[in-house]
């Protein structure tokens, strides 16, 4: 358990606290955080993301906005707004193809909620060309339409795990060991207050050891995103790796050096995430007054978007490695068995509009 010291010695002081607490002081604390310490992208991180693979996901994304933004009658009061940017790699991408599509009124002043210092450095460094404002979360983002992207954002957010226990919901929780170094998982309790949001059937449920996860801060950044949709227009993009799957199931996982770990081994060390559970969103959107298309695969979304197109553009007049490259990695966002089923594409709209390009049938 290397690395878990500086919590368990809190833990040991004030108690145990819950999965989401714990994911937020092992990814988010300012001196032993993990997106404190560095920059976890890239084959020297932790894990690669679609931006990192290829500039056409970046590219299409970016024009999927473009489209979005004309339907609307291109508002000029338009945000463009990206969760969770990276290093930046996505909206640069996205901004070349934006300004070859005459989006540059969009594009120019993009919007960036990013809270590690490190990663707000390399968008700065990539972005310099456009003018970029920094926010920590939604609240300051500017009045007016927005239109909003998320590659692997909401999958980061703070889970809570509830769990069966004697016939009772009980908060599932992370505890200093009794008998020794490290952490353990507990439970709590007493009935946990969370199990009025799980959706019924899994509430009635009293099948001792089942599990279920709830994401308030993903409910609420969507709820935000939606109704701002609702009320002045805009759009969001959202692609993440999960399900339409109603709560149930134990998802939360850990991965340092590309490779899964356990959760609770080296906190501020590893990746922590869990699995989208689109089927809530879908509830807290309509809830908000937009609608939500989707969830469809990654790989489906993309090659609606053009993607094979775009493959056979990058690699005419070049070499045959070059070919070879870009087919490698257009099998890696679309294709099945890599990132194609498992990531999840779904889109936020004003109620009124038709469905978008990538979702229709």
């Amino acid at each position: 358990m290397k690395g878990a010291g500086w919590l368990e010695r809190r833990l040991r002081r004030i108690g145990p606290m819950t999965v989401a607490e714990f994911m937020t002081e092992a990814l988010h604390h300012r001196q032993s955080g993990y997106y404190a310490a560095g920059d976890p992208l890239g084959p020297g991180g932790d894990f690669v993301t679609a931006p990192e693979i290829s500039q056409m996901f970046g590219e299409l994304l970016g024009l999927w906005m473009v489209s979005a933004w004309t339907t609307q009658g291109a508002p000029p009061d338009a945000a463009l707004v990206e969760l969770g940017p990276g290093r930046g790699t996505l909206m640069a991408d996205a901004a070349r193809v934006m300004m070859a599509a005459g989006a540059g009124a969009l594009v120019r002043t993009p919007h960036l909620v990013e809270t590690s210092p490190v990663l707000r450095r390399a968008q700065a460094e990539r972005l310099a060309h456009l003018e970029p404002v920094w926010h920590r979360d939604l609240s300051d983002v500017p009045d007016g339409p927005w239109f909003v992207i998320a590659n692997e954002f909401l999958d980061a957010l703070p889970i809570h795990q509830l769990v069966v226990r004697d016939g009772d919901w009980r908060e599932v929780l992370v505890s200093a060991r009794p008998d020794g170094d490290g952490l353990c998982w507990a439970v709590g309790r007493y009935p946990s207050a969370l199990v009025g949001v799980l959706p019924e059937p899994l509430r009635l449920s009293r099948e001792d050891g089942l599990i279920a996860e709830i994401c308030p801060a993903a409910e609420h950044v969507v709820s935000d995103v939606a109704a701002r949709i609702s009320a002045c227009g805009g759009a969001g993009l959202f692609v993440d790796y999960g399900a339409m799957r109603n709560a149930r199931g134990a998802t939360l996982q850990a991965v340092c050096g590309h490779r899964p770990v356990d959760p609770l081994d080296s906190p501020g060390h590893a990746d922590l995430s869990s699995h989208v559970d689109f089927a809530r969103l879908r509830e807290c959107v309509a809830a908000a007054g937009s609608v939500m298309h989707g969830p469809v695969d990654q790989g489906r979304f993309l090659v609606e978007l053009g993607i094979r197109e775009r493959a056979a553009a990058l690699g005419r007049g070049g070499d045959a490695d070059r070919r070879i490259r870009v087919e490698r990695d257009m099998a890696r966002l679309i294709d099945p068995g890599q990132m194609g089923t498992l990531f999840k594409a779904a889109a936020i709209l004003p109620r009124d509009q038709d469905t978008p390009p990538g979702f229709r049938a």
